[in-house]
C-alpha cells in the first residue's frame, strides 16, 4: 500500500498521451534508442508504487474514464486480487484460530497466543501482496483510504482512484463469499462471523480512536519513509510489520479495520453492521490528516532555505582569498 517515487512523466518529461482511437498496445513509451534502456524503463513501470501510467486524452468525463479503464484495467484487477488474497487469509486464519469447531483451537492455548499467530499470518500475507508480481504493479493499495490519500496528493487521477476503490470492494467481498461457501459454519458462526470488524470490549469510542490512530501512523510511515532515499526501499517491509502489529495491538480494541473495503467485505456477507460508520469513514479521515501533516511539514522544511555562496575578493595588491557567506531566505 505505497506511493510512487517517480512517475512516467518524470522519465519522459511529460504525461503519456492516450488517444482512445489508437490501439492500447501501441501507446508510445519515451523514445529511447537503445533496446536495453527501453526494457529497463518498461520494467520500472511495473514496480512503481502507485498508478504507473497517467492517461491524458485532452478531454474529460466519459472519454477520459473509458481511456483510463482500457489502459489500466489490469491494475484494477490486481487491486481486487490483492484485497481478495488478504480476505481469504483473514477468513481462513480467523476461523482456524478462533472457532471452537476448528482442529487448531486447542493447539494454541489462550487468546493472546492466538492473536499473535493471527498477526504474524496477516503480516506475512500483507508482505506477499506488497511484493508479489501478481499484485504489486498496481501499487498494492488494497485500501480505499490509501487510494483517496494518493488522490489528494495528486499521485493518481480521479478516474483511476474510482476504479481502484470499486475493484477493492468487489475483490474483498467476493473473496469472503467464496470462503463462506468453502468453510461453512466454522467461518460464519460466532465468534468468527466471517472475520467481521466490530468494537471490542472497550467500546465504540476506543474503537474510533484506535482506528484513527493506526490509520494516521500507517500513512505517515508510508509518506515519510518513501520520501527518504535510504528508507524508501524498506517501506513495504515496514507496512507489513505494522499490519502484524496492529492485528495484535488494535485487534482486541477495534477489530483492526483501517480499511473500509476490508470491513465492508466481511460486514455484507455476515449482515453485521455494528458501528460500521467507524470503519467506513475514520480510516479515511486518519490517512487524509496524515497526508495534510506531511504536506505542512514538507512545506515548512522548504520554507527556510540556507544558501551558501563562495566567491573571490581581489585586493588592490592582486592577492586573492576565498570567503564563505550564508544568506537566509524565507518564503
Amino acid at each position: 500500500m505505497l506511493p510512487i517515487n517517480k512517475s512516467p512523466s518524470a522519465i519522459s518529461g511529460r504525461h503519456f498521451v492516450f488517444n482512445p482511437a489508437y490501439p492500447v498496445n501501441k501507446i508510445l513509451l519515451p523514445k529511447v534508442a537503445h533496446p536495453t534502456v527501453r526494457f529497463l524503463i518498461i520494467h520500472s513501470l511495473c514496480i512503481m508504487r502507485a498508478m504507473p501510467i497517467r492517461i491524458v486524452t485532452g478531454k474529460s468525463g466519459w472519454v477520459q474514464m473509458k481511456a483510463a479503464f482500457r489502459m489500466n484495467r489490469r491494475h484494477y484487477l490486481q487491486e481486487a486480487l490483492g484485497l481478495g488474497i488478504f480476505m481469504v487469509s483473514a477468513c481462513f486464519f480467523s476461523a482456524m484460530l478462533f472457532s471452537e469447531k476448528s482442529s487448531w483451537y486447542h493447539f494454541f492455548p489462550g487468546f493472546m497466543i492466538k492473536n499473535v499467530v493471527m498477526g504474524l499470518m496477516m503480516g506475512i500475507t500483507a508482505l506477499f501482496i506488497f511484493y508479489s508480481p501478481w499484485t504489486a504493479p498496481s501499487g498494492s493499495h488494497i485500501n480505499p483510504a490509501v487510494t483517496l490519500t494518493f488522490l489528494r496528493l495528486d499521485k493518481m487521477c480521479r478516474y483511476d482512484a474510482l476504479f481502484f476503490i470499486i475493484f477493492q470492494f468487489i475483490g474483498g467481498t467476493a473473496a469472503v463469499y467464496v470462503m463462506q461457501w468453502l468453510m461453512g459454519g466454522i467461518l460464519t458462526d460466532a465468534p468468527v462471523r466471517s472475520a467481521i470488524t466490530v468494537p471490542g470490549k472497550p467500546g465504540a469510542t476506543w474503537a474510533l480512536v484506535t482506528e484513527f490512530m493506526i490509520a494516521f501512523i500507517t500513512m505517515s510511515m508510508v509518506l515519510f519513509t518513501s520520501a527518504n532515499d535510504k528508507l524508501k526501499k524498506y517501506t513495504r517491509l515496514f507496512a507489513g510489520c505494522l499490519v502484524c502489529t496492529w492485528v495484535i495491538v488494535a485487534g482486541p480494541i477495534s477489530g483492526f479495520g483501517m480499511n473500509p473495503a476490508r470491513s465492508f467485505a466481511s460486514a455484507l456477507p455476515a449482515n453485521t453492521w455494528t458501528a460500521s460508520w467507524i470503519y467506513m469513514f475514520v480510516p479515511v479521515a486518519g490517512m487524509l490528516v496524515a497526508a495534510e501533516c506531511y504536506l505542512r511539514i514538507k512545506k515548512k522544511n522548504h520554507g527556510l532555505k540556507v544558501v551558501h555562496r563562495r566567491y573571490e575578493v581581489i585586493h588592490k595588491d592582486q592577492s586573492q582569498y576565498n570567503e564563505t557567506t550564508s544568506k537566509v531566505i524565507t518564503g
